[in-house]
């Protein structure tokens, strides 16, 4: 991003430069709400292992989806590990729409998303200890390459959904060695692999993206249990200050949005 393309979308009173360097990343002021907002001033996001990247679907079958199982925005999820050579990766299940589980460079991957959606990042207070990080990596490689779970992801709009009363008390405990997940699934099961979430309260087949942006949840269980006060609220990305998606159609209503 060029720092005249910064200084025409609004660069604020950062210096260009800023903008000019390699593989800018920036996030705004954070706030449990989901919204067009940015939130100034925005400042430079160095990402650490354990970070939750959320956004938006502007795919229609995924916002009625997501309304259909009682939630809404935002639609994807994603979480921050360090590769064995250190380099910093998103882990994602589905990953543009693929039907597989993955990992993409991070930096590029956010920038790709915040080309047409809304991105945010829940960054964690404190950072995670070698041996969490450790863990992270070798759930995430474990899992890399594994299937997307659209069948699971499809029962959320039935009866027979994993959300149930009953069915996420009883049956929704982690399944570290499954053969696939869906987006929020596979970033509550790497959390509870590295220590970040309770394994023994967590609940991942149950729980969505949206129950990861607000940490509350409709559900009474994922509500009472889902302990997320180790991560900040969540704070708009964008590769460069002011530098929003132009043009993101707006739909509050199947969204959720809140203003």
């Amino acid at each position: 991003m060029g720092p005249l393309l910064c200084l025409l979308l609004g660069a604020g009173p950062l210096p260009a430069p800023e903008c000019a360097a390699a593989a800018p990343s920036y996030l705004y002021q954070p706030a449990f709400s989901i919204d067009y907002r940015l939130r100034e001033p925005a400042v430079p996001y160095l990402p650490q292992p354990g970070d939750i990247f959320l956004c938006t679907g502007r795919e229609m079958w995924a916002k009625f989806g997501h309304k259909a199982a009682w939630t809404g925005a935002p639609q994807h999820s994603g979480i921050v590990l360090a590769r064995p050579d250190g380099r910093l990766a998103l882990l994602e299940a589905g990953p543009d729409n693929s039907l597989h589980c993955g990992t993409h460079d991070l930096v590029p991957q956010l920038a790709n998303y915040a080309d047409h959606e809304r991105v945010w990042v829940r960054r964690r207070h404190v950072p995670l200890t070698a041996g969490q990080s450790a863990a992270l990596t070798a759930f995430a490689l474990a899992a890399d390459g594994k299937r997307f779970a659209l069948a699971r992801m499809l029962l959320q709009v039935t009866p027979l959904r994993s959300r149930g009363p009953l069915r996420t008390r009883v049956l929704g405990g982690p399944h570290p060695g499954r053969s696939s997940y869906f987006c929020s699934e596979l970033v509550t099961e790497a959390c509870v692999a590295a220590g970040l979430l309770d394994g023994a309260t967590a609940r991942p087949a149950a729980t969505y993206p949206r129950d990861l942006f607000f940490g509350r949840s409709r559900n009474a269980w994922i509500h009472r249990h889902l302990d997320m006060a180790a991560w900040e609220p969540p704070a708009r990305w964008t590769p460069c200050p002011g530098a929003a998606p132009p043009a993101i159609r707006r739909f509050p209503r199947l969204d959720g949005d809140t203003q």
